[in-house]
């Protein structure tokens, strides 16, 4: 039996992640502490956890887990994800553990693993191993096991963020900010503090009962509550964040959904004002935007497979300042190549002042230059038979092909990606034109027609 079959059903392409406790408990946390420990050979580890009801146990048998390894722990407690990346790179630790489920169902849990300088730890750079490990490893503490040290790491990690951004111009903006009872709350009370204008929170409380829905802004139900409050509180601008806080999502002051392909270019404007000429790392499946922006302000785009690991990866080899994917992950190399949920937004605001305008101004003529579908999801039985059957439908018509992530054919006027998720039994498709809204539709249809026959 190949190796890696043996891993748990709970380890993923990027993370762990499963129901609690059919697939993942305490006893397999404290499985994956001690296995982690001795796969990186590492003496110091930070961990951390996010408000949901399993999240403390399982964080502390990955604590016990890692000290019966040998290993000294920085246990920081209630967390975002991008908290332990700052942590693990800014103390110089070997590795660092977010107990986290993210945005999925309540009954669900999982772990986000990185090693040194918060590189990510996925199922081809130690993760699958790290599986095998926790399934088939010795369970005998060391005699003299780590300790564990308690520490409140948010001040260090607010400095950090502003040192990024420059405050001192920034007009005051009234701001609705959603935690949908996630792990934001606390990060945006503390960054409020540094900021003109005001910050109107909304479900702020961390609470893992989850009284307001799990907290997914990518679900179009979930949006309401953002964009009423917008308008009723006549705000400059709407956020939500998931559970962990590592996606950032935006509204408009008319509480109107900003799709994450165009913040992916107006966060590249604003990066490359302050490193102009530099390298962009962008995802495959709507590049026409970002493309334009980033070689209008100076940059260099370059496109990426989509992932957080590929994405990270590639900005390290090619000394890229910044990374996005349409999914609202962000990535920063000042923040260590990491994604960050909070950067996001303070960027923009700097560039609303910057450039003294609305919000739905600012993207108001990216849209219109580059209408697009919205990924737009699956379920297929036979997904490479239709990817197939797509492809020799168009491709003799297309004027570029590329396999970079799925398929990507340029119709000239249109272009779309057709991919199969790397977590999910989904296909998923992109469709955008070049001005014409009504062809980015109508083709739209046209796909979606071929997918679902």
């Amino acid at each position: 039996m190949p190796l890696f079959e043996a891993k748990p059903a709970c380890f993923k392409a990027y993370d762990i992640r499963g129901r609690v406790p059919q697939e993942l408990d305490t006893a397999l946390a404290y499985r994956i502490g001690l296995a982690t420990a001795r796969y990186l050979q590492g003496q110091s580890f930070v961990v951390g956890r996010d408000c949901r009801l399993s999240s403390g146990n399982l964080a502390s048998e990955v604590i016990r887990g890692l000290t019966d390894a040998g290993a000294d722990v920085l246990d920081i407690g209630l967390c975002g994800t991008e908290m332990v990346y700052y942590t693990t790179f800014a103390r110089g630790l070997d590795g660092g553990i977010m107990v986290t489920a993210s945005h999925n169902p309540m009954d669900h849990n999982g772990m986000k693993l990185v090693q040194r300088e918060a590189r990510p730890i996925s199922g081809d750079s130690g993760l699958d191993e790290i599986g095998v490990r926790a399934i088939d490893c010795d369970l005998t503490p060391v005699e003299q096991p780590g300790t564990v040290t308690t520490e409140n790491v948010l001040q260090p990690y607010i400095d950090h963020l502003l040192s990024l951004v420059d405050t001192s111009d920034l007009k005051p903006l009234k701001i609705v900010a959603n935690a949908g009872n996630g792990c934001a709350g606390p990060a945006v009370a503390a960054l409020a503090r540094h900021l003109p204008g005001q910050i109107i929170p909304l479900y702020e409380e961390p609470d893992g009962n989850f009284p307001n829905g799990i907290p997914n802004p990518l679900l179009p139900g979930n949006r309401s509550a953002t964009a009423d409050l917008v308008r009723a509180e006549g705000a400059d601008m709407g956020l939500a964040w998931d559970g962990d806080f590592d996606r950032c999502f935006f509204f408009d002051e008319n509480g109107d959904f900003i799709e994450g392909y165009y913040v992916v270019g107006l966060l590249a404007e604003a990066i490359l004002a302050r490193y102009p000429g530099s390298k962009i790392i962008h995802d495959p499946r709507l590049v026409w935007n970002t493309i334009d922006l980033v070689e209008s302000a100076g940059g260099v785009p370059v496109m990426n497979k989509t992932g957080h690991a590929f994405i990270k990866e590639r900005m390290r080899s090619e000394n890229a300042v910044y990374g996005g994917e349409m999914s609202a992950h962000h990535y920063f190399r000042d923040f260590a190549y990491c994604d960050s949920g909070m950067l996001p937004w303070l960027l923009v605001h700097q560039l609303l002042s910057d450039k003294d305008c609305t919000l739905s101004e600012l993207v108001r003529e990216r849209q219109q230059a580059y209408p697009a579908s919205g990924e737009i999801n699956r379920r297929l039985q036979d997904p490479d038979a239709v990817i197939d059957r797509i492809r020799k439908r168009y491709a003799g018509d297309a004027r570029g092909v590329d396999h970079t992530d799925g398929l990507s054919l340029d119709l000239g006027d249109w272009r779309f990606n057709l991919r199969k998720s790397n977590t999910e039994p989904v296909i998923r498709l992109n469709v955008e034109a070049r001005g014409d809204e009504k062809l980015m539709r109508q083709k739209t249809d046209e796909i979606l027609a071929m997918l679902d026959t």
